[in-house]
């Protein structure tokens, strides 16, 4: 038997499963991958999503793999902003392969099951007077026909590209900003410190962060798409022309394949329907401008399973709408804030006009690092 069936063992499907298996329920997680696996991101956790770590008692094993950040610094041309974090807080910088790798296990100690290399086909829908009731999922399975999987409760955590979520219309890629990534690792990168970094051009921007090991990842976020065919070319020379960067990157050697995503924003409204619940990037993503993507995976996990539990409880009607609620009060600032950002950078006018307001009031920028890392 099964009370909640949760597609996606990424962070927000993981975090949201061991809440649950804590609370006891029956839990089963399904993935398509295998851990350890490699994921394209940032591989920063900010002091917001540390606290969220902490709240569910998993921050002391993430720490031990990771390093600690102490602060951001954003720079445009001519533009160089430091923002350190308070001393009674700091962020973590952990390789996405670690991190899901450590929340996946304590979700299997809570109790929950974990099935790897699952393919999810879609949602298994019910369909009575016209309303949709999502009671399970379809899965792919080799050589055989589908199977159905059927659950009173479904946590759809499967990411930007949800086979529920998309199959149902919950969520789409807007038009604009279309922005693709190019991430990898690169060692002997010169300047590294205990921050993370956003170096913001004119027709791109630049992430770059120290990781466990002695190497640095950076990430370039671009509309242009020439030279993807060749992405560790792209990535490289994109480092190594950056005014700032090409002396820093210039020893520097890429020691992994790069890894390409995009496009990168998907928006959405109601965090699910009757019988499914959205999370995490499934739910929606912005473009990882502000490093706020993971606190906002592990809040919406958070949200998803409580609404779960009601849901189990005898709550079960409209679970979905009191979480689009729940999520409407607690990241709608938030969100909103990335959004603003993410159509700044989008204009080069926009960055121009970034340029020269952080010029003449860096502390109105450092006050927004601030914000935008949850910084109590």
């Amino acid at each position: 038997m099964i009370d909640v069936l949760v597609v996606g063992a990424g962070p927000a499907g993981a975090v949201a499963a061991q809440v649950l298996a804590e609370r006891g329920a029956r839990v089963l997680v399904v993935d398509r991958a295998r851990f350890p696996r490699h994921k394209l991101c940032g591989d920063a956790l900010n002091p917001g999503a540390v606290a969220l770590l902490r709240r569910i008692g998993v921050a002391d094993a993430i720490e031990r793999d990771a390093l600690r950040i102490e602060g951001m610094r954003l720079t445009g041309r001519g533009v160089s902003i430091c923002a350190r974090y308070p001393a009674s807080c700091y962020g973590l910088s952990i390789t996405r392969r670690d991190l899901d790798t450590r929340l996946v296990e304590a979700a299997a100690r809570a109790g929950a099951r974990i099935q790897e290399g699952v393919v999810v086909r879609g949602p298994l829908v019910e369909t009575r007077e016209g309303r949709p009731t999502v009671r399970g999922v379809v899965l792919a399975i080799a050589g055989g026909k589908p199977l159905r999987v059927a659950a009173p409760l479904t946590i759809a955590a499967d990411g930007r590209r949800s086979a529920l979520a998309v199959s149902l219309g919950l969520t789409h890629h807007p038009k604009r900003p279309r922005r693709w990534a190019i991430g990898g690792y690169f060692e002997g990168v010169d300047g590294l410190e205990a921050l993370g970094e956003m170096h913001v051009r004119r027709d791109h921007y630049l992430g770059v962060a120290p990781v466990p090991g002695g190497l640095a990842n950076a990430c370039v976020v671009t509309a242009d798409r020439r030279g993807f065919a060749d992405p560790a070319r792209r990535l490289v020379e994109t480092v190594q022309r950056d005014a700032l960067l090409g002396p820093r990157f210039a020893r520097a050697r890429l020691v992994t394949a790069p890894t390409t995503l995009g496009p990168l924003a998907v928006d959405g409204g109601a965090a699910g329907t009757k019988g499914l619940l959205l999370a995490g990037d499934a739910a929606g993503f912005v473009d990882p401008m502000t490093g706020d993507g993971l606190r906002l995976a592990f809040a919406s996990a958070l949200l998803a399973a409580e609404t779960a539990l009601e849901a189990l409880d005898g709550q079960r009607d409209a679970a979905h709408e009191r979480l689009t609620v729940r999520r409407q009060a607690m990241l709608a600032n938030k969100l909103r804030f990335n959004r603003a950002v993410r159509a700044l950078v989008a204009s080069p006018w926009g960055v121009r006009m970034g340029e020269y307001s952080a010029v003449l009031a860096p502390r109105l920028f450092e006050h927004l690092i601030l914000f935008a890392g949850d910084v109590p």
